[in-house]
């Protein structure tokens, strides 16, 4: 599959601070790309790379296999964390104003109408949600018909339905043969979301794949969790290791049918037992630690 982008030894130093520490990889035409990593990793200052904000250090980021440039400006498009609007255009003004900012691009009805946009069109920027913000500013990043589009962490803040419809709006942009670069802390955004998932720590790529591969790779269990108040036994006759989770305990498990035959044992209640299988955040913990970053 041909790559649409690619770092070959990335390198970006801040001072004495290496936020990006010679990093490789290939983003495929026609994928959504995830980069996934805790604060402070290196991801944020990753992406302003490859997206010609910021140049590197040292090493190469390249669009259609060449420097990114004058090509790249015209045929990507970025949804940054947060954007100033400005104050007294319609949502409609907004985006005929950032479409006559490019030499081609789409009509502004079918930008409206692919990102939901009809019936607030005609509204102030200033009185719109954050979810329809967060939808006009997808819109602007797809005015010029991007090749590729840039996605930065872009449903923070928002409430469930909000998110679960930019991601149903995401699906159908990758559909159109869109390639997306998102960066994104929901785990269970980018499972949904990514073809494949690169994860990021102190400035490096420590894993990646599509999402069902690394959790193949890295788990051959699954997850009992039960409520903390119904655990009261001691803690020292266990024969398995468990952890506080949230007002949970989990215990990670190869054999359930054993594991829950001691439980029994100890007498523990089993009436609120869930079981699931790992997850992209359990990925993410294992790879990264549970320690709060700053």
């Amino acid at each position: 599959m041909t790559a649409i982008l690619q770092a070959r030894n990335l390198v970006k130093k801040y001072r004495d601070v290496v936020a990006v520490d010679g990093i490789s990889f290939d983003v495929p035409a026609g994928i959504c790309f995830g980069l996934l990593g805790p604060n402070g990793a290196g991801k944020t200052t990753t992406v302003e790379v490859m997206e010609g904000i910021a140049p590197p250090t040292s090493g190469d980021a390249l669009y259609l296999g060449e420097p990114i440039g004058a090509r790249f400006r015209q045929e990507a498009g970025i949804q940054f964390q947060k954007t100033a609007l400005q104050d007294f255009l319609t949502v409609r003004e907004t985006l005929v104003m950032f479409r006559r900012l490019y030499e081609r691009g789409m009509d502004v009805d079918e930008v409206v109408r692919l990102c939901a946009l009809e019936t607030i069109a005609g509204r102030d920027n200033r009185k719109i949600s954050g979810g329809q913000q967060q939808r006009l500013l997808l819109g602007l990043a797809l005015v010029n018909d991007p090749q590729v589009l840039f996605l930065d962490e872009p449903t923070t803040g928002l409430d469930p339905q909000a998110r679960r419809n930019f991601w149903d709006l995401v699906k159908t942009i990758k559909a159109r043969g869109k390639t997306i670069v998102l960066t994104t802390h929901y785990m269970e955004e980018a499972y949904f979301l990514c073809d494949r998932i690169a994860i990021m720590d102190h400035g490096r790529i420590i894993a990646e794949g599509s999402p069902q591969q690394l959790l193949e790779e890295h788990f051959a269990d699954v997850v009992l969790e039960l409520p903390a108040a119904d655990f009261t036994v001691d803690r020292a006759r266990l024969p398995f290791q468990i952890l506080d989770a949230r007002g949970n305990v989990e215990i990670s498990t190869a054999n359930v049918e054993r594991t829950l035959a001691q439980l029994m044992d100890l007498g523990v209640p089993l009436g609120n037992l869930r079981i699931r299988p790992r997850n992209l955040e359990d990925l993410f913990l294992e790879l990264t630690g549970r320690e709060l970053r700053a």
